[in-house]
């Protein structure tokens, strides 16, 4: 007897949600555990059910598929199901079994399952998408940071950015109000924060340029940067000459 491949639906089109459902319904090898409506959901769904398998869709409310991805802790495989085709590129940079543009044929479904259904026997789960969608850049600079804490989703606005820190494998993110730990790399963020509006000042550190109220020499060839609210990070000599560049000084 075939092993069913357990599936989660992350679409938030009724319609959509209920003619994929109808065609998997004649897919002998797939189990449906959950649906979900929206990004936020699907994440709990897919941390808590464990899939083997997620339809995902890429525009939703909320979250959109990368960033959900961005949050998961198990990792499933994927199929991206959408109406844009303008992310094919990026859902297989992020490793997608396959990529179902809207509207698609039952036998174009059943296609893509025997594709993950062939990975699932060769390769087991698939563990490094996780990291894979972390480092790939963006075509555009992000506008937004999502992030996990325990039970919630924080969705941070770029422009409430004022800092972000290196800490190993994490990094941590300043706004007014809170900080905010992220499993990143800071050359992730380096990527994909607009570079008008944010500077690597270190290894360490990557500042909001508006931020910067001064620049202090504090020993030959050794610099800090001040921030409006006191703060003084470290400057590299890299990092001072990123400033130099961006601040035209």
């Amino acid at each position: 007897m075939t092993e069913k491949i357990r599936t989660i639906i992350v679409e938030d089109e009724e319609l959509a949600r209920n003619l994929l459902k109808s065609f998997l319904e004649d897919v002998d090898n797939i189990e449906l555990i959950a649906e979900c409506e929206n990004g936020f959901e699907g994440v709990k769904a897919i941390n808590e059910m464990k899939p083997d398998l997620v339809f995902l869709d890429i525009q939703m409310p909320k979250i959109t598929g990368f960033e959900l991805l961005e949050l998961l802790d198990h990792k499933p495989h994927i199929i991206f199901a959408t109406a844009y085709d303008q992310y094919a590129l990026k859902a297989f940079e992020y490793n997608a079994a396959d990529y179902l543009l809207k509207p698609y044929s039952k036998d174009r479904l059943v296609e893509a399952i025997g594709k993950v259904a062939e990975r699932i026997k060769t390769e087991g789960s698939d563990s490094d998408i996780a990291e894979k969608v972390s480092e790939y850049p963006k075509e555009e600079p992000l506008d937004r940071i999502v992030v996990k804490d325990r039970y919630k989703i924080h969705i941070i606005p770029v422009d409430q950015v004022r800092y972000i820190e290196s800490m190993d494998d994490y990094v941590m993110i300043y706004t007014p109000e809170n900080r905010y730990m992220k499993q990143k790399t800071m050359k992730y963020f380096e990527n994909t924060l607009d570079p008008k509006n944010f500077v690597r000042i270190h290894r360490s550190y990557i500042v909001k340029v508006e931020e910067i109220q001064e620049i202090q020499q504090y020993e030959k060839e050794s610099y800090i940067v001040i921030l409006h609210d006191k703060t003084k990070l470290k400057v590299s000599k890299t990092g001072y000459k990123n400033l130099k560049d961006i601040l035209n000084f």
